[in-house]
């Protein structure tokens, strides 16, 4: 056999045994526990990079994930919850799951907002039974978001920004996450 069983369960059981134990609001009390932290999450961005706000007022919608966990050991794995909301208001709950392999060891959380620009990628994402951030999502850092112009956006209908990093891991990618409606 190539791997024993105590090995096995050390690469492929701690990932998800990190995942498990971080506060991810998995099995939590439902949509008033990811609206919170949205709330949270949104006052947050505003607060610390005012341009986002001129970036959130002219998005047709903007899928909010407050809290996502990652954990790797070789072989990975991100969870989350979080909120669709349109002028403001809760339309519909997501989860988004991402698997990885490569060189990784370590475990962080982060924040992230997908700004729909068009109401075209905002219906698609809506109709879809599950949905992918593909290479087409336009990266920016919180810092430029108030500088991103009309052109972008266009080019780019969805913008994601990724925010409040804390953990051992370096960078995050958000290609390869599915986003999920569910219900809290």
């Amino acid at each position: 056999m190539f791997f024993t069983t105590r090995r096995r369960l050390l690469i492929f059981g701690l990932p998800a045994l990190a995942l498990a134990a971080c506060d991810n609001g998995v099995g939590g009390d439902g949509g008033a526990q990811i609206d919170a932290r949205v709330d949270a999450t949104q006052a947050f961005l505003f607060d610390s990079y005012p341009g986002t706000r001129d970036l959130a007022s002219r998005a047709y919608g903007i899928l909010w994930m407050p809290l996502i966990t990652e954990a790797g050991l070789f072989i990975g794995g991100a969870y989350g919850r979080g909120a669709l909301r349109i002028n403001g208001v809760t339309v519909d709950y997501y989860s988004t799951a991402r698997a990885s392999y490569g060189l990784q060891v370590g475990a962080q959380q982060y924040a992230h907002a997908l700004f729909f620009m068009t109401e075209t990628a905002l219906q698609d994402f809506r109709r879809g039974a599950g949905w992918a951030v593909a290479a087409d999502a336009f990266y920016a850092t919180p810092d430029d978001a108030g500088s991103i112009g009309k052109e972008s956006t266009e080019l780019d209908p969805v913008v994601a920004l990724v925010f409040g990093q804390s953990g051992l891991i370096a960078g995050v990618s958000l290609e390869g996450a599915k986003y999920t409606r569910i219900i809290p």
